[in-house]
């Protein structure tokens, strides 16, 4: 089917790119947002997030006039909604943004549309988003009722992209197709087809849904083996980086390398949407997600018994007058994005707990979180020369092959 018009619900760190890269097709693409400052920010040919080369391209749509930006919903041929999907409770997936999202599309909606959830779900999640589209619009059909003879599409597709390399990955990625019937996944493809040069494999909206989790908590459960293996060597006095250096000469073993947690908005999320569908059976899943949420607090533990260490090797000194430098604030190594990051989660207990001065070297943030006031963000030269405890939490590039001078070091990477 032709589509001559696309609309991108949610311009966030996956929308946004999306909708570039179908407006350098040279279609007409409308990005829907509720952040006004978003939408003025893209309307002006500039970018509010930060993704390598996505600045160039979102420039070069909006000035040839393919990509422009809203706050409510508009008339299309196909609607993709990338809108976050958070935890509610005890790990209970949050579908609010998919439910609004979800009402105000179905306003504008016509007969033959096309209706995509990108946004990483719960398996169950795009019937329940067509059961409130249908419940919205009882003058339309949709597949839950009538199958291939709907007059709306439905499909979930999953985006599975690297930060730093989204508008690559975008387009060579394979892409999982997971419609609602066989035409509704036929469709989906012929759209993603547009710039998709990897394969569109095409499947049901339950299993597209579950292959995005399993695919995070396959990462999660390979993560928590490093990171429980670290506490182990740590105890065991055996420097763990050796070790996995060591057990990686096995032609079949690969072990990841360990950190001080998981975070992102995907490995660090998706595992519970699993276990809250099948809470007795996803006993791994669960254990690893635990595993990986509890090694924070062993950093923090490790920081407490650093500052110790440097007291007593300066007793004139008091944990008031010790200056502890955190480096690295984003959730992986050479981005932006703070989302579900561990290193926020150890910083602000550091911060709230340690009387003295707590510094954060973060070179790819212009300013910190607005909760985190009382802190300073600084170069990394000076925190190096006036830190006596040294935390580091993220491998930035910059990080490395660097001096880090005197004072006392927790490497929760083997960088330094």
């Amino acid at each position: 089917m032709p589509f001559q018009t696309i609309s991108v619900i949610g311009l966030g760190y996956i929308g946004l790119p999306t909708a570039a890269v179908f407006a350098s097709r040279k279609k007409q693409v409308i990005g829907v947002d509720v952040n006004e400052q978003a939408v003025e920010t893209i309307n002006r040919g500039e970018i509010h997030i930060v993704e390598p080369d996505l600045d160039m391209v979102v420039h070069a749509a909006v000035t040839e006039g393919y990509l422009r930006a809203t706050t409510k919903p508009e008339p299309a041929d196909a609607f993709l909604i990338a809108v976050p999907t958070p935890f509610k409770g005890e790990h209970e997936p949050d579908l609010g943004y998919i439910e609004s999202a979800s009402k105000a599309i179905a306003l504008v909606l016509k007969k033959g549309d096309l209706v995509i959830l990108e946004s990483t779900s719960p398996v169950g999640a795009t019937e329940q988003m067509a059961a409130w589209l249908a419940k919205a619009r009882p003058d339309l059909t949709f597949p839950q009722t009538h199958g291939e003879d709907s007059d709306i599409r439905i499909a979930h597709c999953p985006e599975r992209v690297l930060p730093g390399h989204v508008l690559r990955e975008l387009v060579q990625n394979d892409r999982v197709i997971g419609g609602m019937t066989a035409k509704c996944s036929a469709a989906a493809a012929s759209l993603y087809k547009l710039f998709v040069e990897g394969e569109c494999v095409i499947t049901n909206a339950r299993t597209a849904e579950m292959c995005k989790l399993t695919e995070n908590s396959f990462r999660d459960v390979n993560i928590a083996f490093a990171n429980e293996l670290s506490i182990i060597c740590d105890k065991l006095d055996i420097n763990v980086w050796e070790l996995i250096r060591l057990a990686n000469r096995h032609p079949r073993v690969n072990i990841l390398q360990p950190g001080p947690g998981v975070g992102g908005h995907c490995i660090a999320v998706d595992p519970w949407f699993i276990v809250s569908k099948a809470p007795e059976q996803a006993r791994l899943i669960r254990t690893a997600r635990e595993v990986n949420d509890s090694k924070p607090q062993w950093v923090i533990d490790k920081v407490k018994m650093a500052i110790s260490e440097f007291l007593q090797t300066n007793p004139d000194k008091t944990a008031k007058e010790v200056t502890i430098a955190c480096f690295g604030l984003a959730f992986k190594p050479d981005i932006d994005d703070l989302r579900e990051s561990p290193a926020i989660s150890i910083t602000k207990q550091i911060m709230a707990s340690h009387p003295g001065t707590v510094v954060i070297v973060e070179p790819n943030i212009s300013e910190l979180p607005l909760d985190m006031t009382g802190v300073t963000l600084v170069d990394f030269n000076s925190a190096i020369r006036d830190a006596d405890i040294k935390l580091l939490l993220v491998d930035h590039s910059s990080f490395k092959n660097r001096a880090v001078g005197a004072g006392v070091i927790v490497d929760t990477r083997g960088v330094w």
